[in-house]
């Protein structure tokens, strides 16, 4: 017996077999495959076979069990019953300890999580955040499914670069990649790339160490430290990611692989078990029924809850149902497990600020844009030859209105799916933008959750009504415009989304305060929804926007007269920056029909 079983108790399944018991078979190790080949009499390998469904199961007079803490804790407790003769007793003794120590260690953090200081990072971690650092360095195939707004990401990143797990791939859905880039730059001190020269660090450094996959074609991977992909590429892309040797994968939002029988689905669980280090993130991993929470953990470590008869057999209401008969009790045992951490909102409020405020980048149709600013480009082409001073300032308007209109319009689609993410968590959304035919692209988009709006076109009584619904929990997403949001009191609102931005620190302000009223128990979370096209880049500048996180210049009180007169003046310099960039597009346009002439 080792010292640690001598100085800590651990669970019996753990202990070693009696050696004088009779012996059934042997055991060895595999360095090929990096497994466990257990070689035994037929009643052991059939047992094998029907007990532990992620073990190779396809050869006559054999099973092989993937190196790793959880199967040599299932294979130590078969040898219990059946005694095994080991080939390499060393290596085994070895992985049985680790065993013991990640099982020990692992039920201390489920009864009194401690935090980790994480390494490598550019921000300060919350007590609860560095708890979960610490989870998710013990358990390296797990779920994080914290609530929404409680840094999922950055407790992914902190992983990463605590552990230098690099290089690493994070599988994204396609609005969400510019996010993860900005996020990543802000957060870790990306490391360089094998035989990258550094002669200084600065953030075109950082970005260039940072590749997003692009296209169906697979191409050679350049030299970086991280790399980013959607959903609907990695089948494509496959092959090429499985042989590239990634130290950790992270599917953000791992609820878009809840469905099994599809080529993403099965190319997720072939890079899943490519790859060491696997992490969930969803706060919502079952939308419909619990039986998406096996797809979604076969894919975090295959086979964990069984294949998925027997799961179904056993822990839903039947052969082939997707209800969970006890969902508690499935959650249960994906925590003590070290499966699964999830916090709520209600559970760390007292570490949270009443408002939090998040820049949230989305990505924008170029083609989209591209159409709709034309007129605008041509205007400013010929603004500097319109000598009437009030039809200069009509024509200064109009181009802004056409690019703000074109910047909101062009990114609505992203915007809505962003909601949706967050509807499906269940949140109580109140979505602000500022042009109609954004609100009708985002009322369509999301029809199949009752959405409501107040927009300044309705009257009184279909404001009342709108405002009624979303109250009562008729509908958990009301449209409310910029302007048009004062006086209401929307207290049953958690979270606020921008999808369009106004030039005043005020009227953002003004609408937070829709939800973060007297009866709002919740910590109320604002996102700012940016993409890199139109007038938002100008307008975050104005706004004291940061590239991912809000700064103070939106506090909490009124707007003196000599801060309006300030903001009217930086809006006024941004303005005429836009304008700028439209003129600077109008030349280059010329200058190619010059040339092709």
């Amino acid at each position: 017996m080792s010292v640690l079983e001598q100085e800590t108790p651990i669970p019996s399944y753990l202990r070693p077999p009696n050696p004088n018991e009779r012996r059934w078979g042997t055991v060895r190790y595999d360095q090929p495959s990096d497994s466990w080949i257990v070689e035994a009499e037929p009643v052991v390998i059939e047992l094998a076979k029907r007990l532990f469904p992620s073990c190779n199961a396809r050869i006559h007079g054999q099973v092989r069990f993937r190196a790793n803490r959880r199967n040599a804790g299932e294979l130590n407790w078969l040898m219990l019953r059946f005694p095994l003769d080991v080939a390499d007793a060393h290596q085994w003794e070895q992985a049985r300890r680790e065993t013991i120590e990640h099982v020990v260690y692992r039920a201390e953090l489920n009864r009194e999580p401690r935090p980790v200081e994480p390494l490598g990072m550019k921000a300060e971690l919350t007590p609860f955040q560095k708890e979960g650092l610490a989870y998710l360095l013990h358990n390296r195939r797990c779920l994080l499914a914290d609530d929404m707004g409680l840094g999922k990401t950055v407790q992914g990143l902190a992983m990463l670069s605590t552990a230098q797990l690099f290089p690493a791939l994070i599988v994204v859905q396609p609005h969400m990649i510019t996010n993860w880039v900005r996020e990543t730059l802000r957060f870790v001190s990306v490391p360089s790339p094998p035989d990258e020269v550094v002669l200084f660090e600065d953030e075109t450094t950082m970005r260039n160490r940072i590749h997003i996959l692009r296209g169906k074609k697979p191409y050679e991977l350049p030299p970086a430290s991280l790399f980013v992909i959607h959903y609907g590429l990695i089948d494509s892309w496959k092959d090429r990611l499985i042989e590239a040797g990634f130290q950790a994968v992270i599917f953000d939002e791992i609820q878009e692989l809840r469905h099994t029988g599809t080529q993403k689905y099965s190319a997720a669980s072939l890079l899943s078990e490519s790859c060491p280090n696997v992490i969930g993130l969803s706060g919502t991993p079952i939308y419909n029924y619990g039986g998406e929470m096996w797809s979604v953990m076969n894919i975090v470590d295959y086979h964990c809850l069984g294949d998925w008869e027997s799961f179904t057999r056993e822990w839903c209401f039947g052969y082939g149902n997707h209800q969970i008969e006890k969902p508690a009790l499935l959650g249960d045992y994906l925590r003590s497990e070290g499966l699964m951490m999830r916090r709520r909102k209600d559970e760390v409020l007292t570490q949270l600020p009443a408002k939090r405020r998040v820049v949230q980048a989305i990505d924008s149709d170029h083609k989209v844009f591209d159409g709709l600013i034309e007129q605008a480009v041509k205007q400013a082409a010929e603004l500097d030859s319109v000598q009437d001073h009030l039809e200069r300032g009509r024509m200064t308007r109009q181009i802004i209105n056409d690019t703000r209109q074109a910047t909101g319009i062009s990114k609505a689609p992203f915007a809505a799916d962003f909601v949706r993410m967050l509807l499906g968590a269940d949140e109580k959304v109140l979505l602000f933008a500022y042009h109609h035919a954004v609100f009708d692209i985002c009322m369509e988009k999301l029809c199949d959750f009752y959405p409501r709006k107040v927009t300044g076109l309705e009257n009184q009584r279909e404001k009342d009504a709108a405002i009624d619904a979303f109250m009562n929990g008729e509908t958990n997403l009301l449209l409310v415009s910029l302007r048009a949001s004062s006086g209401l009191n929307l207290q049953r609102a958690n979270v606020v989304v921008f999808a369009e931005l106004d030039w005043s620190p005020a009227i953002h302000s003004q609408a937070e305060d829709r939800a973060h009223r007297m009866g709002q128990i919740d910590s109320v979370l604002a996102y700012y929804l940016v993409s890199d096209a139109g007038t938002d880049e100008d307008m975050q500048e104005a706004l004291g926007l940061k590239v991912s996180q809000f700064v103070g210049i939106m506090g909490d009180k009124a707007e003196t007269d000599d801060e309006r007169l300030l903001g009217q003046e930086a809006a006024s310099q941004h303005i005429q920056r836009v304008i700028g960039k439209l003129k600077a597009r109008a030349n280059k346009g010329k200058r190619a029909v010059e040339r092709n002439t």
